[in-house]
């Protein structure tokens, strides 16, 4: 599948084939009903106990954290969600006016598998699909994309600020814009997150599913993004993408959620890891009900498990997210946001788009350091504002300093011909 173009943006989900299973959808593997097959469907769920979810539940389960789900809608009728949407509103207008009714040609049981992932609540003790923060509360936001519906980046940007002005302590993205760059509507929107202190998490996008690189809103400053890995903890070559924007990483293949109508399915893709991070997130503000956005992700990336030398690594970010750890571990102060701030970005990118050749380059953060570690230094993701203000300058500073190049090579010529001619003389 070729990358959809600048204007188009896609909910993100790759096909999950496993031998001899039916397919439903876009090559979701369909799980038998879970009163024939309950164990089957938790039993699935091996992230619980290897990312150090359970472990994180003893401290809390995200009660009093509210998550928005930004996405084609949330089946609160389903019994792995039944009392987990507290708020909802549609800005497709195709939905119902709660975000309750899945929308969209493109992926309408998206948004369900999504917020099942982030609190679930099963659908008993040891059944149903349940989610990284269980007892948060949801804000469902449905939106839809494809041949007629409305402009899909005045969506996002509404659906931003609607889950700011819900409530909303951490917000969930399971799409991309297929470029790096986003519309200005953007900037209002995910600034107006940043300076209302909520946590934005996005997804890295998948190969699979033709984004090769990481995309909008993966790519603005400050939100943290998520890539996807094997069972095994390698990258995904299908089910994620790759970038020096990734933040951490999380399970994206042989993953289980809930679809409406009440059942199960087998899926991948960075649209569920990106969920369960930010359940983990939610687990995080629970814990830490004082602490600001920045030092939520300051404490999710400090105390990801690396997985190569090289930190931040273009494939695996931090490492490995760690939820027990971010709930459990002390972690240093920071004031800014370690992963950048979209108010500089917009100082600076903005005026360079606007034909100024003036700039300003983001005063250094503060560096991050790991529990019981040594300390690293800022995130590559840092460098995406000064890459963003660069980017637009290059013509200008190449004809600037060619035009100076050109002054100086007729100066010394002319020096030169007067030299020679003395000579002669």
């Amino acid at each position: 599948m070729r990358p959809r173009s600048a204007r188009s943006l896609s909910l993100l989900i790759a096909a999950a084939l496993l031998g001899g299973a039916a397919l439903s959808g876009a090559g979701s593997t369909v799980l038998p009903a879970p009163s024939a097959a309950a164990d089957a469907v938790r039993d699935r769920q091996y992230w619980l106990d290897e990312y150090g979810i359970r472990a994180a539940w003893q401290v809390t389960r995200g009660a009093g954290v509210s998550i928005a789900i930004i996405d084609s809608g949330v089946d609160d009728e389903h019994r792995d969600l039944r009392g987990s949407v507290v708020g909802g509103t549609d800005v497709s207008g195709e939905g119902s006016p709660d975000g309750t009714r899945p929308v969209g040609v493109e992926r309408p049981d998206h948004g369900t598998m999504v917020a099942s992932l982030a609190a679930g609540r099963g659908s008993g003790p040891d059944d149903g699909v349940i989610g990284a923060a269980p007892e948060a509360d949801l804000l469902s936001a449905s939106l839809a994309f494809g041949a007629g519906a409305r402009d899909g980046d005045v969506q996002v940007a509404e659906a931003v600020r609607w889950a700011v002005d819900a409530g909303a302590d951490v917000i969930s993205l399971s799409l991309t814009r297929n470029t790096v760059d986003w519309p200005e509507s953007w900037d209002d929107a995910f600034l107006y997150a940043e300076r209302n202190d909520v946590v934005v998490i996005a997804a890295a996008g998948n190969r699979g599913s033709g984004t090769d690189q990481v995309g909008a809103p993966a790519t603005i400053p400050g939100v943290l993004t998520v890539g996807g890995v094997t069972r095994a903890g390698i990258a995904s070559d299908e089910a994620s993408s790759q970038g020096i924007s990734i933040s951490v990483v999380a399970p994206s293949e042989q993953l289980v959620g809930s679809v409406p109508g009440g059942g199960h399915v087998l899926w991948q893709g960075t649209s569920g890891a990106t969920p369960i991070v930010a359940g983990i997130a939610a687990l995080v503000r629970a814990a830490h009900p004082d602490e600001t956005a920045a030092q939520v992700i300051q404490r999710i990336i400090a105390t990801a498990r690396p997985v190569t030398a090289t930190v931040p690594d273009p494939l695996y970010g931090y490492g490995y997210i760690d939820a027990e750890a971010a709930v459990r571990a002390s972690s240093p102060s920071v004031v800014a946001n370690p992963l950048g701030s979209l108010e500089r970005w917009i100082a600076v990118n903005r005026r360079a788009d606007s034909g100024s050749t003036v700039l300003e380059i983001p005063a250094p953060q503060q560096s991050l350091g790991r529990t019981g570690g040594t300390a690293v230094d800022p995130p590559a993701a840092l460098l995406r504002p000064v890459v963003a203000a660069l980017a637009p300058l290059v013509p200008v500073a190449i004809a600037t300093h060619l035009g100076l190049l050109l002054v100086i090579g007729a100066v010394a010529a002319a020096v030169i011909g007067f030299v020679r001619q003395r000579r002669t003389l």
